[in-house]
């Protein structure tokens, strides 16, 4: 799925030929440790960096024979560089090369997904900065609560993927990392300072304990965190959908000049972005399970990891690149209507202010029960004659008699605005 959504480098990264190339760069790299520690000459090192180049037809080739993807790598490399192959591959098993390389294939993914999450974040600021103090409805299980803000509303997703983005970055250092410790994870002709050099080159971080892979804990980490963020990216979708619903309409998405939402319907202005990402998050959170399914390996090591990743891997990070990139642009074009907002309040006529009345009524003294049920047998009347809350309130001989002078202090909406300011400082900080 790569279109205008989605940067063309997301995609280069899974491309045959930019793996063959990660594969290439740790070859390298234990080339060079290995010259270091005076292992092989210097000078065939750097031959094998002049000759050695990828020619993914080849490889596919001899692949055809082989039937193994390294093997079919390496001899390719060897027809290009001749004799100073041999030194290539040194003391080495194919996931020595492999599992190194998804680190430094994950690290380059990785790097990309940061920078959709923090523009994603730009965007919601934007919009809770800008829509600050703009009322409308909080909603619990679908039905009129009590007021809050429009910024808030988009201040709460902000919170919620700054959380996202902590947890991609501690993933990311999770799968950053590679190993060169041979068939079993025991240097039996590698050395855990060759390792070490090797993957320095690489800026990878040494596996303190790795079999003859590296244990895909860290890629059930890094998979589940894409699959928690997106079901984030679902929540705020689900939320914006709603808000577009034709009885509701306090948002829409972006409706492009020539745009058709309907076959059939002229009228139709439909929210399919919100919907495209809701299906899309939920590949993500299965592409998860497949990762978890990948923990639980024979032994040192068997295969049954590598056909799931080779699939997972560039779906997962190309979906998420996609849905990142998608939501931050249906943000950017939001077209938010707060007259509607209000409108929407007037609704429930006045409900909203229930827990005020409740409140004012348990100050003077009155017993919790009764109180809520004094206020209750309003609401309720609200509801049936479609009367204002507060005019009944108002208008009711022991509502006055107990609360007085402070009825038409508990009717203004501005005061569940009034830590507004409180809850933008803590999640934006103070300036």
């Amino acid at each position: 799925m790569i279109d205008r959504y989605t940067r063309p480098e997301m995609g280069r990264i899974w491309t045959l030929e930019n793996r063959y190339r990660a594969w290439l760069a740790v070859e390298v790299a234990v080339c060079e440790a290995w010259a270091e520690l005076g292992r092989i000459p210097a000078e065939a090192v750097e031959v094998i960096k002049k000759k050695a180049d990828i020619d993914v037809d080849r490889i596919l080739e001899i692949e055809q024979t082989t039937r193994h993807d390294v093997i079919a790598f390496l001899t390719s490399l060897e027809e290009k560089i001749g004799p100073e192959a041999r030194y290539i591959h040194l003391g080495c098993t194919s996931s020595d090369i492999v599992d190194t390389a998804n680190g430094y294939l994950f690290a380059q993914a990785g790097r990309l997904l940061v920078e959709d999450v923090e523009r994603l974040l730009a965007s919601l600021r934007r919009l809770a900065e800008k829509h600050k103090g703009v009322l409308c409805m909080g909603r619990t299980h679908g039905i009129h609560a009590e007021p809050t803000s429009f910024g808030l509303k988009m201040l709460g997703f902000h919170a919620e993927f700054q959380r996202h983005l902590q947890r991609l970055c501690a993933a990311l250092e999770d799968v950053r990392v590679g190993k060169i410790s041979g068939a079993v994870g025991t240097y039996a002709f590698l050395s855990p300072e060759l390792e070490a050099k090797a993957l320095d080159r690489l800026g990878l971080a040494v596996d303190p304990h790795s079999t003859q892979i590296v244990q895909r804990d860290r890629y059930a980490h890094f998979f589940t965190t894409l699959a928690i963020m997106a079901g984030g990216v679902e929540r705020l979708c689900v939320e914006l959908r709603h808000l577009q619903r034709t009885e509701v309409l306090e948002v829409e998405e972006g409706f492009g000049k020539g745009q058709k939402g309907s076959s059939a319907m002229p009228h139709k202005k439909n929210p399919i972005s919100a919907e495209n990402m809701a299906g899309l998050s939920r590949l993500m959170r299965g592409n998860a399970l497949a990762s978890l399914e990948n923990q639980a390996l024979w032994h040192e090591r068997d295969i049954s990891h590598s056909s799931v990743e080779r699939v997972i891997m560039p779906d997962s990070t190309i979906l998420a690149d996609y849905v990142l990139n998608r939501l931050t642009r249906l943000l950017d074009g939001l077209v938010v209507k707060p007259d509607r907002m209000k409108e929407n309040m007037d609704r429930s006529f006045g409900l909203y202010f229930s827990q005020r009345v409740l409140t004012a009524l348990i100050a003077t003294g009155m017993p919790r029960q009764k109180a809520y049920e004094a206020v209750q047998r309003l609401a309720m009347q609200s509801w049936e004659t479609r009367r204002s809350f507060p005019e009944l309130v108002r208008a009711d001989a022991d509502m006055r008699a107990r609360l007085g002078d402070s009825l038409d202090d508990l009717f203004d909406p501005s005061y569940y605005l009034k830590h507004e300011d409180v809850i933008f400082a803590r999640v934006l900080g103070k300036d």
